[in-house]
Parts: C-alpha cells; sequence; structure tokens
C-alpha cells in the first residue's frame, strides 16, 4: 500500500466534491461511503492521525504499536471491515484536563483506529459541507485560521463597534441535540453507510475509569470530527445570521466561541435577543453569566476571544485630534498559561540535571509558537513581560543548580549567557 501522491488524489476528490456540492445547494450525495475505504485516503487519514499524536484510546494501542505491527497491514484490516460492514467503533476514553480557572474540562480520547476511520470520513464529507458554511465561521476549516478571525474583530471594533455581545453557549459538546445533528447532515448526505457511521461515533459512550456512559445527547469533545459535526450543527445560526441579523451586527464565531460587534446598544440588545431564540431552536443555552454586553466605547471594558484580550484606548492622531483604536493583546488566561508553561519546563528539581542548552532547546519551540500566534501590532508590554518571567526562572534554575541561596544572582549574566546560546525572545 505504499501511496507515495496520496495527498494529491485526496485533494483533488475534495476539490471535484466541493465544487459540486457548490453548484447545486439542494443536492444529496448517495455514494460516499466506497471514498471512505479507498486505499489513498485511508493512507492520508493515517499520516494526519500520526501527525495530531495522541495517546490510545481504550483498547490501548497506540501509534507506535501500529508501525511496529505494520501500517499497510493494519489500514487493510481496517479497509476489509469497512468493505465488509463488520467495523465497529470502540467508547471513547474520557480524561479530565485541568483548567486554568482549576475546574476540570472532559476530552474524549477514541481508539486510533477510530480516528483513521473519523479522519477519512472527514475527508470525504467535508467538501460538501464546506461549500454552504458562511463567511463567519472560523474554527476548524480548511484555508481559515483564528488569526483571520481576529483580524475581523478588530476591524469591526474599530469601524464604530462600541459593543460587544461575548457570547458562551453552555457546555455545547455535552449538549448538542443528535437527533437534529443527524437531520442536519442528511440534508446534504444520503448514503445510508455514512449516516450509520456518525450515529455509531454519537452512540459508542464514554469510557470513564470502569464505568461506560451512553448519552442522548452530545458529541465527544477530542474525536476527529466533532469539529467538523460541531460546525454542521451551529451553521444554522450562522445561516439565520445572514437573513436576519445583519443589520444588528457582525457575527464572528470559531467553533462554540461566539462574538457579535455591533454599532450601538440597541442593536446589542436585538443581536442578544436574537441569538437566544436561535439557541433555542438548536436547544441550547448561552451561559447566564458568562454570556454579556461589552461597552467598549470608552475603554473600561474589554473581553477576551481566542486567547486574546481586547480593549479600546484612546489615541492623538497627528492634527492633535483624539480618537479610538482597539488594542488587541495576550489575554491574562494566556498570559498565566504560558508562565506555567515556562515554570513546569525549566524551574523543576529533575531539570537540576539538565544542562541549559538542553532546556533551550525544549523551550524554544514553545516559545516560537507562542510568540507567532499572540503576535499582534500593541503586544510589546505584554510579550516583553514573558521574556522577564523566561529570564528569571532561568536564574532561578541556574543559581538552584549551583545551591545559590539568591535567586536572582547574576541575571544579567544569565541574560547575556542565554542570548548566545541562541535562547529565542518573544521581542525580537
Amino acid at each position: 500500500m505504499k501511496i507515495n501522491n496520496s495527498k494529491e488524489k485526496v485533494r483533488q476528490l475534495q476539490n471535484k466534491l466541493y465544487l459540486t456540492a457548490k453548484k447545486c445547494d439542494s443536492r444529496r450525495f448517495h455514494a460516499l461511503y466506497d471514498k471512505v475505504y479507498r486505499t489513498d485516503i485511508l493512507f492520508e487519514a493515517w499520516k494526519r492521525v500520526k501527525a495530531n499524536k495522541g495517546s490510545s484510546g481504550v483498547d490501548g494501542i497506540s501509534i507506535e504499536d501500529i508501525e511496529r505491527m505494520g501500517i499497510e497491514k493494519y489500514l487493510m484490516s481496517i479497509k476489509v471491515e469497512l468493505q465488509d460492514g463488520t467495523y465497529r467503533p470502540s467508547p471513547v476514553k474520557r480524561v479530565m484536563i485541568p483548567k486554568p480557572d482549576e475546574s476540570e474540562r472532559p476530552l474524549g480520547i477514541p481508539t486510533v483506529k477510530d480516528r483513521i476511520v473519523q479522519m477519512a470520513t472527514k475527508i470525504a464529507i467535508e467538501p460538501v459541507f464546506e461549500a454552504d458554511f458562511q463567511r463567519c465561521s472560523y474554527g476548524f476549516r480548511p484555508k481559515r485560521s483564528a488569526k483571520q478571525a481576529l483580524e475581523v474583530v478588530r476591524k469591526a471594533c474599530n469601524n464604530k463597534g462600541y459593543y460587544v455581545v461575548d457570547a458562551d453557549i453552555e457546555k455545547f459538546f455535552d449538549n448538542v441535540n443528535q437527533d437534529k445533528l443527524l437531520t442536519l447532515v442528511e440534508q446534504r448526505i444520503s448514503d445510508r453507510r455514512i449516516l450509520k457511521l456518525i450515529r455509531q461515533w454519537l452512540q459508542s459512550g464514554i469510557l470513564y475509569g470502569n464505568i461506560l456512559t451512553v448519552s442522548e445527547l452530545g458529541t465527544s469533545q477530542g474525536s476527529v470530527i466533532s469539529p467538523l459535526l460541531a460546525n454542521i450543527y451551529l451553521n444554522t445560526l450562522d445561516r439565520l445570521w445572514e437573513k436576519y441579523g445583519l443589520t444588528h451586527g457582525v457575527l464572528v464565531r470559531y467553533a462554540d466561541d461566539t462574538i457579535i460587534i455591533c454599532k450601538n446598544k440597541k442593536s446589542a440588545n436585538h443581536a442578544l435577543n436574537l441569538l437566544q431564540y436561535i439557541m433555542t431552536k438548536l436547544d441550547l443555552k448561552l451561559h447566564p453569566v458568562k454570556t454579556k454586553i461589552i461597552n467598549m466605547w470608552d475603554g473600561t471594558e474589554g473581553f477576551d476571544f481566542l486567547g486574546l484580550h481586547h480593549r479600546r484606548f484612546s489615541k492623538i492622531n497627528k492634527r492633535g485630534n483624539r480618537y479610538g483604536e482597539t488594542y488587541q493583546y495576550p489575554s491574562k488566561k494566556a498570559m498565566k498559561k504560558m508562565k506555567q508553561t515556562v515554570k513546569e519546563t525549566i524551574n523543576q528539581r529533575y531539570l537540576l540535571v539538565k544542562t541549559e542548552e538542553e532546556l533551550i532547546k525544549i523551550i524554544n519551540p514553545k516559545i516560537t509558537g507562542w510568540r507567532n500566534y499572540h503576535r499582534t501590532r500593541n503586544d510589546r508590554k505584554w510579550m516583553g513581560a514573558i521574556d522577564w518571567y523566561i529570564l528569571c526562572t532561568f536564574c532561578r534554575w541556574n543559581n538552584k543548580k549551583r545551591q545559590q541561596t539568591r535567586k536572582l544572582k547574576g541575571i544579567y549574566a544569565t541574560k547575556q549567557r542565554l542570548r548566545e546560546k541562541g535562547l529565542q525572545l518573544m521581542i525580537a
């Protein structure tokens, strides 16, 4: 099963499906299942699952185990199961991920086999739904990103966007109505075998410890197919907003994170009421505390969206006239999380045996990734704060290693040494 051009073949298939779906918005596709077990698609699905890494599911089989077994042999066994109709998904393993506010977020980990089949299915059906998705949706879509969403928000806020509806859908992934979701999928896909696959994944259950729970609500957060299903479900919101909400404000949605930028308080109230009405139709609820209207006018309030804080600051132009500009910079939550990452990567007792060069090699990719995402035109103060924290953390580690009682002794010598050894900086 050596497929050297699987990526190109997949791209051609997806492009053909997208153009066909775009031509007719009422067309239903009835022959997609045979694409799922195509050799090139399974191989491409495997490559993507491997690139995403991730741990094993309930069966305990990891990516490394499959490589030892033989990738071609493993994918061929999946192909046979899909062809024969004997494929059955395993329950999703639930793990609890700690959040910055000390609460926990449930994450579902399907088996690697299920992730491969879900990825192959996603490859086959995503172009069909992509043809229907609206411009205001940016989350988990090809050629769309969080940075693009943030730029739309910045421009809308600067274009007299004085009020913002910061909407939080309460436990979205736990409360998706599975019957309504499948109805929405059926509007575009009539292939019964594809629909059966999706239904099986929704009803496969969640294994937490030794307890198996099967719910008629929700889709597992962490599954490969979940972001696409979430976009299909919330595309109803996007379509209704395009039809009824454009006069009220600009909607920007990234998965279940939703922001509406409005020009006045009246429009913001109308926007919130319309949003609540649409949520009722989708059997969802807005969080009563986290959902709020933000007054951006005087800079006393701001909001967090996709890891950045947005706030209006007063500036003076060359003519001496005062005007407002929306600043974007890393949110408190993002700053706290990065500092925690730095601390865990450098200043731990078991890391005292490492050399500075080894720690720099570990921390540099984290610095680069965080900097590339959070970089904005107004970020200098916050980037400088992270640089200082990294320097202090290295200095504390160095003095602990040398049993110095003064934690920040020799900090400027440390700074010079780290730069010479190639430590990346937030402010280049």
